[in-house]
């Protein structure tokens, strides 16, 4: 393994390698692995939080990974270089995951101004939050100034990328009835841009009706921003259309962020959600490791399953045995 001082000279000089090797460290659940993780990140932290980061989402199927690699070469073309950090659903069977991001995304995968890194899940969200914001992190200070985070649909990983990102892009398809409907009200408050993507062919016109219908549906919601309207645009990964439209938007939303000092407030809020989800991930894990606990939770998880006890009284069981141990 290597040492902090060669990590740290090999990301500042944006060595590929050493970076990837650097967020397999942080993605460890190894102490020692962490502790230099932390060690690391701290020594970083003046090189960061110059990227813009973006979220995408959307729903299976509406071509994220295809729009990425069409808008990341579009960026790379015009000397930006683009970090896409893929959160990769993982088997709740096997543990494994899918990662296969970079055969989705080939001229990407090839691109030296891109880099790709799919990070699974590992089934728990908080597990998320705290991989990719550090990722983040390691990538910017490497040199990378845009970041995409990729998820894997539209649900409660969404709203922990919309808490470590500026913008969040929503990715939908030229259908509006059925899929608006799917997609939770609290989504959409926390959507920045929305995108109808696959407009091509014989679907752009029922692209700009799409278009038409989400526009009317946000009206209904409150913005993320109250300096900012979540425009509706169309765009076609296939045929390369609409994404420096697209790109323009993502740029002045980020400026309206910063003209009204809300990106910098967005950010510090960002830091202390993830400090106090990290005390509550801690506290969870040490909670239910305690001896008492491992000892009484599976007769109490018999009775609350079985109806003997309400989840509430179990609950309060559960806490007062680790109360006991504290007055002790």
């Amino acid at each position: 393994m290597l040492d902090i001082d060669a990590y740290t000279e090999g990301i500042i000089a944006g060595d590929r390698a050493i970076l990837g090797r650097a967020i397999t460290l942080v993605e460890s659940n190894r102490r020692d692995h962490q502790q230099l993780a932390q060690e690391l990140l701290s020594r970083l932290l003046p090189r960061t939080g110059r990227a813009a980061r973006v979220g995408v989402t959307g729903v299976p199927g509406v071509g994220k990974s295809t729009f990425l690699d069409a808008m990341g070469t579009f960026l790379t073309a015009r000397e930006h270089r683009l970090a896409v950090l893929a959160i990769d659903p993982s088997s709740s069977v096997s543990g494994g995951s899918i990662l296969g991001d970079k055969t989705r995304m080939e001229r990407l995968a090839k691109d030296p101004r891109a880099f790709i890194r799919p990070s699974p899940s590992g089934g728990s969200l908080g597990g998320v939050a705290r991989k990719t914001r550090e990722t983040i992190l390691l990538c910017e200070a490497a040199g990378y100034d845009v970041v995409f985070v990729e998820t894997v649909g539209v649900g409660q990983s969404e709203i922990m990328v919309a808490g470590m990102v500026d913008s969040v892009l929503l990715l939908l398809l030229p259908n509006a009835g059925d899929e608006l409907q799917g997609i939770k009200r609290g989504i959409l408050e926390l959507v920045d841009l929305v995108t109808v993507n696959k407009a091509d062919g014989d679907r752009v016109a029922a692209a700009r009706q799409a278009c038409q219908q989400y526009l009317a549906a946000l009206k209904f919601v409150r913005p993320s921003s109250p300096n900012w309207k979540p425009p509706v645009l169309t765009v076609s990964s296939l045929e390369e259309t609409g994404l420096e439209a697209l790109w323009e938007k993502l740029q002045e939303h980020r400026q309206t962020l910063l003209e009204h000092d809300e990106l910098a407030a967005k950010r510090r809020q960002q830091q202390l959600q993830w400090m106090w989800s990290l005390v509550e991930e801690s506290v969870l894990g040490s909670f239910r490791s305690h001896p008492r606990i491992v000892a009484a939770l599976p007769e109490i998880e018999q009775q609350v399953a079985s109806g003997q006890i309400t989840p509430t009284l179990a609950a309060t069981r559960l806490l007062e045995l680790t109360r006991s141990v504290t007055r002790e």
